[in-house]
């Protein structure tokens, strides 16, 4: 499959029969002057939303009729499975921010999780549920979502062989959120692709846990 990193928290994952999954996709205009990506153009079959906030919630963007998942429990569509963990946008419980969705895409022999904005540690039946996975998508910044340190301890709990930054300050994102340099601090198992989109298949995963560092592409 291909991983295409398009900005915050969307990504467009493609499986290797090309159905084509969009997580999160945003709109710019929910944030005038703090966000300034571009809005997504393109088409897909699947379009998972961890919550309904503008910088992730925004299905109507997406064209080509793609089935929108929400929520909790297990879902099959164009013959991916996912999986959708219950989990909150902020260390209280939700008093805060609300809930949130950890989405887990079996395709390809491969399990992705889409953490969306993860605001706490995960407790062990959270960890349980999700299990194992190849591919980690997690917030970094901070502030609405765990930060560099909480991050660190989410993808030891889910044994992590690929960790992808997301949803950390850029030049087109003014959040009050940490940039992606303070979550790689200290890390010498990091890969700067220097481009958007990452190739993956089940031979050829890392032995030892890789984070992996994508340019936006909007």
């Amino acid at each position: 499959m291909t991983i295409r990193y398009l900005g915050h928290s969307s990504f467009i994952i493609t499986t290797q029969a090309g159905t084509r999954i969009v997580t999160d996709p945003f709109d710019p205009s929910g944030y005038p002057g703090k966000m300034t990506y571009r809005a997504f153009r393109g088409e897909a079959d699947i379009v998972t939303v961890s919550h309904d906030h503008a910088d992730h919630g925004r299905p109507e963007i997406v064209g080509g009729n793609p089935v929108v998942i929400k929520g909790n429990g297990k879902f099959v569509a164009k013959e991916v499975e996912i999986l959708g963990v219950g989990t909150f946008h902020d260390a209280e419980q939700g008093a805060q921010r609300g809930k949130n969705t950890v989405f887990i895409i079996s395709a390809d022999g491969l399990r992705v999780a889409h953490m969306g904005d993860l605001g706490h540690v995960l407790t062990s039946d959270q960890a349980a549920e999700i299990g194992s996975v190849d591919v980690a998508l997690v917030p970094v910044g901070g502030f609405y979502t765990i930060g560099p340190a909480e991050a660190d301890r989410v993808i030891q709990q889910i044994e992590a062989r690929i960790v992808i930054p997301m949803h950390y300050r850029t030049e087109k994102c003014f959040f009050p959120i940490a940039d992606v340099e303070e979550f790689l601090k200290g890390k010498t198992n990091v890969v700067r692709l220097g481009g958007s989109v990452l190739e993956v298949t089940s031979e050829k995963l890392p032995e030892e846990q890789q984070i992996i560092v994508l340019e936006h592409e909007l």
